[in-house]
């Protein structure tokens, strides 16, 4: 019983760590473009290819 008064809190510790993470990324631009990696792969330059 007495390790729930150590894990309730790290829980609601780490549930915070892991929401500011997410709005850190949402408002760093990390999902602006997700289509356009996927597009780049698929478009290959072979011009340069000798």
């Amino acid at each position: 019983m007495e390790i729930l008064y150590l894990l309730i809190p790290l829980s609601v510790v780490l549930v915070f760590v892991i929401g500011a993470a997410f709005w850190w990324a949402l408002h760093s631009g990390q999902f602006d473009d997700l289509d356009g990696p996927a597009h780049r792969v698929l478009m290959d330059d072979d011009s340069a290819a000798p």
